[in-house]
């Protein structure tokens, strides 16, 4: 993956963080406590009406995945998680994405979610989420990751260099949008370096990502990923570069080919004059990627994107996003 290093390899989520492995679990003991927990009332709708009345309804089978969804997006794996969201085109929605399942990690697992902007140019999300009184970027995190490194380092000190999302419960790590590339330019070192202190703090690391596939510091985020988002908007041309940059991943080693394989792929329908987003989602289908549909929605053109700022069928469609993230991840 990297032409500068090629003995390096993405670290184990387990040794190379000096962990010792552990042994096989002894298999299960049958047992006369049931295995399954039983099936809840229904709450929502008529039917959570009935329920409130004393009339004992079962759930419908659309409540029944709603709380599939959630309980898939709130489970804690062993170690941390790094999922990437790249097109390698501008302007396919990979900003609102990272913010979407980043707030739906966050909210329904109790935090310890980042997100980071790997960008080199003009990385929008630092705008796009609330600022704390601070200005750090990547930069400031970067010249303090030695001492955040040591033994003595705590999460409480990360507050210096992210900016916590009070409402939806996760991290930002920005770029600095307003410097050039050859202003903040991170080599693989800087990528490696900043991922080793998120993962000490953080149990799910989201990252958005610039549009160059050729830069070592793009090629090392693929390193470092363990599943692979494809943002996309109902534009034929972003579709068309997402599907390219997987096929160029599949070429790029084992590693990387395992994410082509086993990414999650994501349509946004962007603007109001757009078709829906279910054409374009047919069409990654057919490659048999799992494919998740954003609907249009205003709350996305405000400049600060908030969970709650979007309508209850979008957050509905980010919740089934994430679900499928999170059913391709393993321990």
């Amino acid at each position: 993956m990297n032409d500068r290093d090629p003995q390096w390899r993405p670290p184990s989520p387990v040794s190379d963080r000096g962990i010792p492995s552990a042994a096989a679990p002894a298999p299960r003991r049958a047992s006369f406590l049931p295995e399954t927990a039983p099936v809840p009332a229904a709450r929502t709708g008529w039917r959570g009406t009935l329920n409130r009345l004393g009339i004992k309804v079962a759930p419908s089978a659309e409540e029944l995945r709603y709380a599939e969804d959630v309980a898939v997006v709130s489970r804690h794996w062993v170690g941390p998680k790094t999922i990437v969201v790249a097109n390698g085109k501008g302007g396919s929605s990979k900003t609102p994405v990272v913010i979407g399942l980043s707030a739906v990690f966050a909210r329904y697992g109790g935090g310890g979610v980042c997100a980071w902007s790997n960008h080199q140019m003009r990385g929008t999300l630092g705008w796009h989420t609330v600022q704390d009184p601070h200005a750090a970027t990547t930069q400031d995190l970067l010249a303090a990751a030695p001492a955040l490194l040591e033994a003595a380092g705590q999460i409480g000190d990360l507050a210096r260099f992210v900016h916590h999302q009070p409402h939806d419960r996760y991290d930002v790590l920005q770029a600095d949008p307003t410097k050039t590339s050859d202003k903040q330019r991170f080599d693989h070192h800087a990528v490696d370096t900043i991922h080793s202190v998120l993962s000490r703090f953080y149990r799910v690391i989201v990252m958005d990502s610039d549009n160059d596939e050729s830069t070592v510091h793009w090629r090392r985020m693929m390193d470092h990923a363990d599943q692979l988002v494809v943002a996309t908007t109902t534009d034929d041309i972003r579709a068309e570069t997402g599907r390219l940059m997987l096929e160029d991943l599949r070429g790029r080693g084992p590693h990387a080919s395992r994410l082509a394989e086993n990414a999650v792929v994501v349509v946004s329908q962007a603007h109001q004059d757009e078709p829906p987003a279910a054409g374009v989602a047919a069409k990654f289908t057919e490659y048999g990627l799992p494919v998740a549909t954003i609907p249009y929605d205003q709350g996305m053109k405000r400049l600060k994107i908030t969970y709650d700022g979007l309508t209850p069928a979008t957050r509905r469609a980010y919740l089934a996003a994430a679900a499928l993230v999170a059913r391709s991840l393993h321990d």
